[in-house]
């Protein structure tokens, strides 16, 4: 007769892909704010401690259900860490070098692609505004962080589309430093220079 079997019982094969499918399901339809926890282990049939064992907390979740290759709340450190000065030309280079690396940029094309989508929009505006941007701007400390952070924004996904995703040269050949040379004064402005009333 064998031994019982210590640790943790070993899941079934198919349950983290089922819960990160219910996941991208639930965030796409409804948002980062309406889609819970629960919501995402029910869809998936299991217990909603069974979601957090595999992937801790909903941010963790919905990070893991864009499939990103990089954690951008990882990534950005260095240019909260840095501070308010010089932080634009920091989130360039971290952006860039991101978009940049063919492994990473397919999976984020994909959600970029979906943006004619109301679910592509959301998973867009949630994972770039609520995942990323959002806490850069509460971390920096900015007066009017949620605007100063759009603004932002509407640089990077700018560039994005016109560079990565159209390749409209000569922004799409462009070298990465000359890029953030380019851009990190405007993203600077954005996020210390006075803006309009």
């Amino acid at each position: 007769m064998s031994a019982p079997r210590r640790g943790r019982r070993p899941g079934a094969p198919d349950t983290r892909a089922a819960i990160l499918a219910a996941a991208r399901e639930g965030f796409a339809a409804s948002g980062f704010s309406r889609t819970s926890v629960r919501s995402v282990a029910a869809a998936a049939g299991v217990d909603a401690a069974l979601v957090h064992h595999y992937f801790g907390t909903k941010d963790d979740l919905f990070v893991a259900a864009l499939a990103l290759r990089v954690d951008p709340r990882e990534a950005l450190l260095p240019v909260v860490e840095g501070g308010l000065d010089g932080a634009g030309e920091r989130l360039l280079r971290v952006f860039v070098s991101v978009w940049d690396d063919e492994e990473t940029r397919l999976p984020l094309l994909a959600v970029v692609r979906g943006i004619a989508e109301p679910a592509g929009q959301r998973l867009l505006r949630d994972g770039v505004m609520r995942m990323v941007l959002g806490p850069v701007g509460e971390a920096l400390g900015l007066d009017d962080a949620p605007r100063r952070m759009t603004l932002v924004a509407s640089q990077l996904v700018g560039l994005v589309v016109v560079r990565y995703l159209l390749a409209v040269e000569p922004l799409a050949s462009m070298p990465s430093e000359q890029l953030v040379a380019t851009y990190a004064p405007v993203v600077q402005g954005f996020l210390d220079g006075v803006l309009p009333g």
